[in-house]
């Protein structure tokens, strides 16, 4: 069965990456959740997909030159209806939401562009205190921030996003030593990929599909996950699907 994991929490019903989105996750009964962290100015590890908080905020600057006292400053809400004054949260706050759950929490290290040194470990500090390494992958398109965890995880919770039309990206995985690839859902146009991919051990999370018709296209080819803004409604569509 293709799960269905809400992107940057339930960001169709709450703000992406905060508290509220992720307790949305809990409400739903949803199996899984990705979100993206960056670091702040004084080190600590934020949720937030951009690297500036000026298109989800009421603030303005980048995310690596604000200290944490400073983004708790900003409004969050991101024009939602009935939602003032939501905070960024840190990725334990978002860590303990997760708590007593079986939700599979996807970590998208957003350090592409700003590569903040040293944030995997500290990452994977923050995931063991809390309790919650068994339930945690962590993904980016920064494949050398992923290598860095070679050794501290298990391939099965090391992901690699993928954009591009990468030639046998099952056998660079397998090689990488990562258990799963991450495509988007165009790369899912090349015959054969999925099954391809599982004959390899490795799993495919494709991305970001809001669409029923392609999600239960996607879910034909036997994507082990969906991730999506809407994933309530996907799943419905998979349990329900009308051809």
């Amino acid at each position: 069965m293709t799960e269905t994991w809400a992107h940057r929490g339930a960001s169709a019903y709450a703000p992406e990456n905060t508290l509220p989105a992720f307790e949305e996750v809990v409400r739903l009964g949803l199996p899984g959740v990705e979100f993206d962290v960056q670091r702040s100015a004084d080190g600590a590890i934020v949720c937030i997909h951009d690297e500036t908080v000026n298109r989800t905020s009421n603030g303005f600057g980048r995310v690596v030159d604000l200290p944490l006292e400073e983004l708790r400053r900003c409004d969050f809400s991101n024009g939602f209806p009935g939602r003032h004054g939501v905070k960024i949260p840190t990725l334990r706050e978002a860590l303990d939401v997760f708590q007593g759950t079986n939700v599979t929490v996807n970590i998208e290290l957003k350090n592409g562009i700003e590569l903040y040194p040293g944030m995997e470990d500290q990452v994977v500090r923050i995931v063991r205190d809390a309790g919650l390494l068994d339930q945690v992958v962590i993904s980016s398109l920064n494949h050398y921030s992923i290598a860095n965890l070679r050794g501290h995880l298990a391939a099965s919770q090391m992901a690699l996003i993928l954009t591009d039309g990468i030639v046998d990206p099952w056998r660079y995985a397998s090689w990488f030593g990562a258990g799963a690839i991450h495509p988007h859902r165009l790369a899912l146009r090349i015959p054969d990929y999925v099954w391809l991919a599982h004959e390899a051990g490795i799993k495919v999370r494709a991305w970001t599909i809001d669409d029923d018709a392609e999600a239960i296209r996607l879910a034909g080819l036997g994507v082990d996950a969906i991730i999506s803004n809407l994933p309530d409604r996907v799943r419905d569509a998979l349990r329900h699907p009308v051809y």
